[in-house]
Order: C-alpha cells, then sequence, then structure tokens
C-alpha cells in the first residue's frame, strides 16, 4: 500500500493502525516506562506503524464518521492495551510483591527511594529483584512475544468491536490471583530463613542478656536473607521462562475474550 497516493481509504487505515500501535504501545510494559521521552515513544510508534502497516493493518472503512463515535473508538483501544499490559505487569507485580515482603522482613522496610521507571517508591530489595526480573524477561525473548501478541489483536478485534464479558473478567482475576501465589512463592523460602534466623536471635538474647542484639541480629538477617534471595534467582527464571513459554496461548484466550468474533 502507498500511503502517498491520497486515497482516502488508505489514509485512514493508516490512521486507524497508527492508533491501535501508538495507544498499545504506551500501555505495554518496558514501552511504557517513563524515563523514555513521549517524543521518542511517539516517533517509535510512527517507525513501528510503517514496519507493520503493509502486513497486518486495519480497514479505513473502520473509522466513524461522528466525533462520537472516533471518542468511544479511542475508549475501546485505551481498554484493550490496558487489558494486554496488565497481563505482563501482573508477572512483575508479583515479583515486586515479593521483593516488598523481603525487604520488609530484612529490616529495609525504611530504605525507599523514587523508582525512575515506574514513578513510585519502593524498596530497595523489591527495585533489586524487580530489575533482575526484567532482564531476564528481556533475555527470553520476552517483548518479542508482547509484540506478536500486540500484532494478534488486527485478526482479532476490529476497531470499535471490543467486547467485554464474563470470560474476559474471569481470566483477569485469575491472573491477579496468581500475582499474589508468585509474590508468595518467591518470598516464602526467605522469610522462613528469616524467621529461623529470629529464633535463634531470641535464643541468643535470652541465653546472653549481655549481647547488644540489635547491633548482632540486623548484619546476620540481611546476610541471610542475600544468600537467600541469589538462590531464588534460579526460581524465579524458572517462573518467568515458564511465563513466556505460555505468553501466545495467554494473549489468545485473552483475545478471543475480547473478541467479537468468538462471543
Amino acid at each position: 500500500m502507498n500511503l502517498f497516493d491520497y486515497n482516502p481509504a488508505v489514509v485512514l487505515s493508516f490512521i486507524l493502525t497508527l492508533m491501535r500501535v501508538s495507544i498499545i504501545m504506551f500501555m505495554l510494559p518496558i514501552f511504557s516506562t517513563q524515563n523514555i521521552p513521549t517524543t521518542v515513544k511517539g516517533a517509535v510508534s510512527i517507525v513501528f506503524t510503517l514496519g507493520v502497516w503493509p502486513v497486518v493493518s486495519l480497514s479505513g472503512a473502520f473509522m466513524p464518521a461522528h466525533p462520537f463515535d472516533i471518542a468511544i473508538m479511542l475508549l475501546g483501544e485505551l481498554v484493550i492495551g490496558l487489558v494486554l499490559g496488565m497481563i505482563v505487569n501482573f508477572l512483575f507485580m508479583g515479583i515486586q510483591a515479593g521483593g516488598e515482603l523481603l525487604g520488609f522482613q530484612m529490616g529495609f522496610a525504611m530504605i525507599t527511594f523514587a523508582d525512575p521507571i515506574s514513578g513510585n517508591n519502593t524498596g530497595a530489595t523489591s527495585f533489586f529483584i524487580w530489575m533482575v526480573s526484567l532482564l531476564t524477561f528481556l533475555s527470553l525473548d520476552g517483548h518479542l512475544y508482547m509484540i506478536r501478541g500486540f500484532a494478534a489483536t488486527f485478526d482479532l478485534i476490529p476497531p470499535g468491536g471490543l467486547f467485554i464479558g464474563q470470560a474476559l473478567l474471569d481470566q483477569v482475576v485469575g491472573l491477579s490471583v496468581g500475582m499474589f501465589r508468585l509474590a508468595l512463592k518467591i518470598c516464602a523460602p526467605v522469610m522462613v530463613a528469616l524467621f529461623m534466623v529470629e529464633v535463634a536471635l531470641g535464643l541468643v538474647a535470652r541465653t546472653s542478656p549481655q549481647i547488644h542484639i540489635m547491633e548482632f541480629g540486623f548484619p546476620i538477617k540481611i546476610s541471610v536473607g542475600f544468600f537467600f534471595i541469589g538462590l531464588i534467582f534460579q526460581i524465579m527464571a524458572q517462573h518467568i521462562g515458564s511465563f513466556i513459554s505460555g505468553m501466545d496461548g495467554l494473549f489468545t484466550n485473552i483475545l478471543r475474550a475480547m473478541s467479537p468474533l468468538y462471543n
């Protein structure tokens, strides 16, 4: 397709494709980080649209004539981007929640700083685990699976054809439950080890009251915590790998739940 022949149908097709690409790209994890300037995101969206438009595109016939219908369509595209971004964010939020629990048990609850990626205050331990998980996700080509799932939206969900039903809500609730389950799997081994350290320190305090248990206990808890954090990296990598391997089916099920073709 040639964009510069001023064919109205072709121009509207490009605008619709750019609309979906820009909204979803701004919502997907990794691509939606706040430390990337908005102008760079806009340029990437245009370049990405020019790359995918000849292969997968939306027909210009879907462009509504009334501004209110266009606003409804934009709202639907925004919901698609939020749902797709939320699917992957559940993984990272579960890992970060586990890191927050670990930081609390290790005595790092008071050590927080501004996360330049999300813009929120986060603990040192959770941010460290989150960054390792993000690098693992990228090294296993998780971002390519996200792009492939995004490309599937062109075949399954036409512009303005978003369907929100019970199947979609059930899958989102199931993913949120999996987030808390993942957080417990990550932090449970370390929390058990730190609990045993607390018990040992309590026995030491009872048998040797002259020992300053606060000064003696903090370095031990931090050392044991980081030792077990190093051990759970293997478990975390396995969870990330299994999540990435199932992303194709997960995106397909979510998109079919939102598609009017399957409802």
